[in-house]
């Protein structure tokens, strides 16, 4: 459902009679839900917004927060937690278990659960109903990954030998839904960028880990019953003629669990002080590649699943339990005191928080980060059907100019006021001016204090006229404010050609399909030279791709060219475009004038 982005048209406060009727829907929905964990979901002084999408969904957040509910239909008759509700409340919905955490790969990849990766516990496999919302999680972690809508009872699952789809996904981690929550989150360390793992806290809590883990999945292997374990190795085997996504998620549990054992294996063989030796690898890699002054403060659990896990070699698994610091807070407060990084524990959320990064201290100069190597294919006819394949991939590449109002911060670092750049390379720009002139304000690390250079190039000329200039700045601010005062361009490329510079926003390809003398259709393309398609070229394929003719005509006091094609092939020069030019859809206008 929240797969590919979707503007939401509307946004609005709830009414306190509105807020009343959400709570009073969420408690009849969920009846596991208790009145504290509602508060903690719904804070009763909290303002609630919801936001109104194009597939009539509304999204129910927490003003200043994140998406907590989300109801599919707009009527309240299908109203489900976000994973942000459920890291609050996981014991809201009943879960089904993943037989281990590659199986998340998928989850997190948009498919849907299968039957062959759910694991079935030692009291048997539960009951449920069709159409009942459950969620999904990670052996040993708590937080829940996703949550949908059962397709099938138990009781069809049974007959249907354990085979097919069993959730149907609504929403998952790393899904728009999440991404486009304002100061998304990881509720712990084990939830990466691709997959989600075991929690090193929980498990570290748990006492012995992964002995528990080793012992109750033994137990579950001994005391299963003989027939549940038969049709599990049956869906497993005849899921191959299923769909495509249940035979990638049947077929990966036996592969996964081997390389989960070789890794395990390989980890096992690392003496303690070899892994403390990885972990400060890890890290210093990471501050060197992936971690920027603008992301500062950062909560340890993001730091360690989006910079630390990301930087470990490859085939290795990171464990902080085998470390000699067993706790991450343990292992960051123990880098604190050498001076290469503060950190400041969130009584709030009880976490720890990475505040600087001092990048004058010799371990950091020191360290030569790795650059990641680039594979070369073995196969020469697989290298040059890519390459063929490449000849006509277009590559869009949004870039910016410098304003008169920001010029000047340019200059101050030494950038060229002339040059295009990326929105990365702007933030680091401002941030290196931030650096420079020391603005980060010492009592709170993630407010900027602005000085008059700064102030002007961020709201010179947009602050309404008796209105007081600002005085400082969230650092999550600044690059956005800053991109939003150049100038947009665009880069356009195809097949790894020079690129051509377009100057503000894109223009669209305009496909419209028309009636001419009789029942006779015309389809006509303009405006496909702004993304690098020759017209005669693009008319003699259609000719041969669609039997039909074609001529190319320059239009009338414009500058451009438009192909005219016999007859009514509007959805298919469409998709033509998109699969062979690689146009994005975004970028292509269709209107049909021959429906009457």
């Amino acid at each position: 459902m929240f797969k590919k982005a979707v503007e939401a048209k509307s946004h609005q406060r709830l009414s306190g009679a509105d807020r009343k009727k959400l709570r009073r829907t969420v408690q009849n929905r969920f009846s596991l839900l208790t009145d504290e964990l509602l508060d903690t979901i719904l804070p009763p002084k909290v303002e609630i917004t919801v936001s109104k999408f194009q597939n009539r969904v509304l999204v129910y957040s927490i003003e200043g927060g994140c998406p907590m509910f989300f109801d599919i239909d707009g009527r309240g008759n299908e109203i489900l937690p976000t994973v942000f509700a459920l890291w609050e409340a996981p014991e809201m919905l009943p879960s089904f278990m993943l037989k281990g955490g590659e199986v998340s790969r998928y989850v997190l990849g948009g498919a849907d659960l299968m039957f062959p990766g759910i694991l079935i516990p030692p009291q048997g496999f539960p009951s449920f109903s069709a159409g009942e919302i459950w969620a999904v999680k990670v052996p040993g972690n708590m937080a829940p990954i996703a949550v949908g809508f059962t397709t099938m009872s138990s009781a069809e699952a049974i007959k249907a030998g354990l085979r097919g789809k069993a959730l149907r996904i609504a929403h998952y981690y790393r899904d728009f839904l999440w991404e486009s929550a304002e100061g998304h989150y990881v509720p712990n360390a084990g939830f990466w960028e691709d997959v989600v793992m075991e929690d090193p806290a929980f498990l570290a809590a748990s006492g012995s880990g992964e002995e528990i883990s080793d012992a109750s999945a033994g137990q579950q292997t001994s005391t299963g019953n003989e027939e549940d374990e038969s049709a599990l190795e049956t869906a497993s085997t005849s899921a191959k003629n299923d769909t495509e996504e249940e035979h990638i998620v049947g077929s990966m549990n036996e592969l996964n669990l081997a390389d989960d054992a070789a890794n395990t294996e390989k980890q096992n063989t690392l003496s303690t002080e070899e892994v403390d030796a990885l972990l400060d690898q890890c890290l210093l890699q990471a501050l060197h590649t992936t971690l920027k002054e603008k992301d500062l403060p950062i909560p340890g659990s993001t730091l360690w699943a989006n910079h630390v896990l990301p930087c470990r070699p490859p085939g290795m698994t990171l464990d902080i339990k085998k470390s000699s610091h067993k706790k991450l807070s343990k292992w960051l407060q123990s880098k604190a005191s050498t001076g290469m990084i503060t950190v400041k524990e969130d009584k709030h959320k009880k976490e720890i928080v990475l505040i600087t990064v001092n990048r004058r201290h010799p371990d950091y100069s020191s360290f030569k980060p790795e650059k990641k190597k680039v594979e070369v294919s073995e196969s020469s006819g697989a290298s040059s059907t890519a390459q063929a394949q490449s000849e006509k991939m277009l590559e869009i590449i949004e870039v910016y100019k410098p304003s008169i109002h920001n010029s000047s911060i340019f200059a101050s670092v030494g950038e060229d006021k002339g040059k295009l750049y990326t929105a990365s390379e702007a933030s680091d720009v401002v941030f290196k001016y931030i650096e420079k002139e020391n603005l980060v304000k010492p009592t709170n690390k993630s407010m900027v204090v602005l000085d008059p250079m700064l102030c002007d190039a961020l709201f010179k000329g947009a602050i309404k006229k008796g209105s007081a200039y600002p005085s400082e700045i969230h650092k999550k601010d600044v690059g956005s404010t800053f991109i939003g005062r150049m100038q947009p361009h665009q880069l356009v490329m195809r097949g790894g050609g020079e690129p051509v510079v377009r100057k503000g926003a894109i223009k669209a390809v305009q496909i419209m399909t028309e009636r001419r003398q009789g029942n006779k259709k015309v389809t006509k393309v303009s405006g496909i030279e702004t993304f690098l398609i020759d017209p005669d070229s693009f008319g003699s394929e259609l000719q041969k791709k669609f039997a039909c003719s074609t001529s190319v005509t320059e239009l009338p006091g414009k500058k451009g060219y438009e192909v005219l094609i016999q007859g009514g092939v509007i959805e298919d020069v469409a998709r033509y475009m998109v699969e062979h030019y690689g146009v994005p859809k975004r970028y292509i206008e269709v209107l049909d004038k021959s429906r009457k």
